[in-house]
């Protein structure tokens, strides 16, 4: 990827010397806090080739699992942030999830496969999120732009000249300021940026305390389901995977108990052995007990300040969508903010970013506290509705796979069609829809998409898209990193391009792929498309449905930056 550092900047020692640097603490980007969602931002803004400098008020990871899953499109943006590889080694295919009542029938069940999904990974992963952060934090000190000031604790912010000033206190009480073109709040639920910028909180008032139990079984032992939910008004719980070698289980408070009561290591142990888990097969890595909330900040964006992650939503974790949904945030604000910094797109591209996540995070959300508000029913009577409600729906369709999503199209933003300078607009599919990741060949080599082509803007055509590319959209594409991408089947003849391996951003040679599954064919076919342009964060900003329509689409995504 070509480095975006502005002429002059000096490269600086990684995050493990981040003590060690003198010198104006002035990157081109500040974020408070180093969770997973501060993280992931930090890597993908970095090997861009920016500077960026983060915040974490606590001087050592937390050791111990919060979240344990992430769906599909969460791992395809981990990949691109150089941890694929990892992934396998802190996660597993999350398998089936079932829903059973007080009596042990069956209300659901979600037959999720662990074969390959829509994003070209498992359509969820349980992971343990120490491995995980571990990951993430190992390939950020692979890069030199990217520095971690541990054990400071961010109490002071202000914007003024063009630049978010940042002061930092450190465990001895001195002070300094750090500089910065723009800043993120990573920085969870009790953000000091979001207290900074006074954003207010949209809360849906959902409250549930549940007692979290984090286990390591001692012995081998399969659990099917793999994740089970029980509906029972006397005390809702659930079991799931958190990762290899790791389980997790849950257990709600129910009326007239109190936390302290239900947050006791042999209440733990008493609930945990109706599972079969005791001290001599188990060990009890930690338990807790957690308020389960939804909640969402009304402004993401003050100027050169913006949230995201736990900073600016909470959900119940019933879907599984609070990481993924920050991983999310990450990957639309990373190559917007590149965009903008770089000159190359004006501030509106990044009122985009909120305009965006917003209706994805709200969906999500929703999706949470239903399901939630079926799975919290302490109610008898209400429990027993429910169950007669479910049990025949369950008659109807014994199965759901792959039942749950959180992912719809965007129907705003940077989209093709999308209102603009006040002007009313229509979007229409496929513009807004997450793409696909299938396989692909390039001459030797053959794998996932994102692997073989390299990550940014994708014009991706089922024919030569040559005639349709002048020199001047060329210019457009080449600036912002766009790669051309023919797409071929595999019993295709040579087509004429001079290079058929590979493309020459010098002379406007598409990147000529073989398409090994049939998974770009089938999608450019059931979208009535002759051309996708596709965006960093794999969705669809637009179609072309004959090749004379791929170069004004290639016009307006230039318009609208």
């Amino acid at each position: 990827m070509t480095a975006r550092r502005p002429e002059g900047a000096a490269e600086g020692p990684g995050a493990a010397d981040a003590d060690a640097w003198e010198g104006a603490h002035e990157p081109d980007v500040a974020i408070v806090g180093y969770g997973p969602v501060g993280q992931l931002l930090a890597i993908l803004l970095a090997q861009r080739g920016w500077r960026v400098t983060v915040v974490e008020r606590w001087p050592h990871p937390y050791p111990m699992p919060r979240a344990v899953a992430f769906d599909g499109e969460a791992a395809r943006v981990l990949a691109a942030a150089g941890i694929g590889d990892h992934l396998a080694e802190v996660g597993e295919p999350s398998g089936d999830y079932a829903w059973r009542n007080a009596a042990g029938d069956e209300l659901l069940r979600i037959e999720a496969a662990d074969a390959i999904g829509h994003s070209g990974w498992p359509d969820s992963t349980s992971m343990y999120q120490p491995g995980l952060e571990a990951a993430l934090i190992a390939r950020g000190a692979a890069l030199p732009g990217l520095r971690v000031l541990r054990g400071r604790e961010a109490v002071g912010l202000a914007e003024a000249e063009g630049r978010v000033r940042l002061t930092v206190r450190d465990a001895d009480g001195g002070e300094r300021v750090i500089a910065a073109r723009r800043l993120v709040g990573c920085d969870g639920a009790n953000s000091f940026v979001r207290a900074h910028i006074g954003s207010s909180v949209t809360d849906l008032g959902f409250f549930h305390d549940w007692l979290v139990c984090d286990v390591v079984p001692r012995e081998p032992r399969e659990f099917k389901p793999n994740n089970l939910q029980i509906c029972d008004p006397a005390r809702p719980r659930t079991e799931v995977s958190a990762g290899p070698g790791h389980r997790r289980w849950e257990f709600m408070r129910v009326p007239g108990e109190t936390a302290a009561e239900l947050n006791d290591e042999e209440t733990a142990w008493r609930l945990l052995a109706s599972f079969g888990v005791t001290p001599e097969n188990a060990t009890l890595e930690r338990h807790s007990v957690y308020t389960f909330q939804a909640r969402t900040v009304d402004r993401w964006r003050a100027g050169r300040i913006l949230l995201a992650g736990d900073a600016a939503h909470l959900m119940p974790p019933f879907a599984g969508q609070g990481m993924s949904s920050g991983f999310r945030d990450a990957a639309n604000l990373a190559w917007k903010l590149d965009l903008v910094l770089r000159g190359l797109a004006g501030e509106g591209l990044i009122d985009t970013y909120p305009l965006e996540r917003r209706a994805h995070v709200r969906h999500a959300i929703d999706m949470s506290v239903n399901l939630g508000r079926v799975i919290c029913q302490t109610d008898p009577a209400a429990a027993r509705d429910r169950d007669t409600v479910m049990l025949a729906a369950r008659t109807r369709a014994p199965a759901a796979s792959q039942g749950r999503t959180a992912v719809r199209p965007l129907a705003d933003g940077l989209l093709a069609g999308a209102a603009r300078d006040g002007e009313g607009g229509r979007v229409v599919a496929p513009a807004g829809q997450l793409t696909p990741q299938g396989r692909v060949a390039r001459g030797a080599r053959t794998g996932l998409f994102d692997d073989i082509v390299g990550p940014g803007f994708a014009l991706l055509t089922a024919e030569d898209p040559r005639p349709e590319l002048n020199a001047e959209r060329l210019a457009f594409l080449a600036r912002i990193d766009a790669r051309v991408v023919w797409i071929r089947p595999p019993d295709a003849a040579e087509p004429s391009a001079p290079d058929t391996h590979g493309g020459d951003e010098g002379n406007g040679d598409p990147v000529v792929v073989t398409d090994v599954d049939g998974t770009y064919l089938r999608y450019l076919a059931a979208s009535r498309a002759a051309a996708l342009l596709v965006r960093p964060d794999f969705y669809v900003f637009g179609a072309a449905g004959d090749p004379a329509g791929v170069g004004p689409l290639v016009d307006e995504l230039r318009a609208r930056l």
